[in-house]
């Protein structure tokens, strides 16, 4: 998993941390992050941005039990940022300590994994490592979105409602609110949004000043992440090519670079999907 600047130290490790531990820690570093001054615009918008979504949790926290409340969780850039401030307003309201009864490991984070029909191996990866680093009560379910939550709900009956990492630019996105109820035809649970009106620069910019461990697809140039078939290096970020006979270049590690910029260079909204073919 990779990180960037911001703390000099990353946010987890790659051995679990008890969790009321993690959450302490993910509180106090959203804490120092929301408190810092002399800042930049974009960091100052994403302060404002993440205050607006720990309040959305908060109502989520106070209208739900922890049984009644799930998380979709696929890996991806926008539902890692939920996580970690769901992880954060657990801390808050002092929730971090119930344990699961279904389960030996102390979380409260109920989530559900609804895969693709051809999953890239570097997400599946990223999805199992980040479970047992966050320590997260993840059921997984390879079929359609429907038939997956209707599953799902019926193997977790307690769930009323299911935070989501949608942004008003994803497909779908543009009229929901914080909270919605699921549409006719689908199963039943309320539908929470609390990053809805992130900005795709936003997403980066909190996970890269926080030092938020990252699928490593997103390195290569991947900007929004489906399937093997359907998903490709977003052309907006093809590295220009170097003039004949240059020396091939490499990154900080040795290894050659990648074709592609990595995914939190581009600036776009409208631009995030253009390496998928849905």
């Amino acid at each position: 998993m990779n990180t960037a600047s911001g703390f000099s130290d990353p946010l987890v490790t790659d051995t679990p941390l008890p969790f009321p531990e993690l959450c302490a820690r993910i509180h106090d570093r959203i804490r120092t992050f929301l408190d810092a001054k002399n800042v930049s615009d974009r960091i100052r918008n994403v302060q404002a941005q993440t205050r607006i979504s720990l309040d959305v949790i908060g109502e989520a926290l106070e209208q739900y039990r922890l049984p009644e409340l799930s998380l979709s969780y696929n890996g991806g850039k926008d539902c890692l940022v939920l996580l970690i401030l769901y992880l954060c307003a657990l801390h808050k309201k002092g929730l971090a300590q119930i344990p699961n009864p279904s389960s030996n490991i102390e979380t409260a984070v109920q989530c559900v994994y609804i895969q693709d029909a051809h999953p890239f191996p570097e997400v599946e990866e990223f999805v199992v490592r980040s479970s047992k680093i966050y320590s997260l009560a993840l059921l997984e379910y390879a079929k359609p979105m429907k038939a997956a939550f209707a599953d799902y709900l019926k193997d977790t009956p307690l769930v009323k409602a299911i935070l989501v990492g949608t942004r008003r630019t994803d497909p779908h996105g543009e009229h929901l609110k914080h909270f919605d109820p699921t549409d006719s035809g689908w199963p039943a649970f309320v539908r929470i949004h609390p990053v809805i009106d992130w900005h795709y620069v936003d997403i980066w910019t909190f996970i890269r000043f926080l030092n938020i461990p990252y699928c490593s697809l997103y390195d290569l140039g991947y900007t929004s992440l489906g399937g093997t078939t359907d998903t490709h290096p977003n052309p907006k970020l093809v590295r220009q090519p170097s003039p004949p006979h240059a020396p091939q270049t490499c990154d900080t590690n040795g290894t050659l670079k990648s074709k592609f910029r990595p995914a939190y260079e581009l600036v776009d909204d409208y631009e995030e999907r253009l390496g998928r073919d849905r």
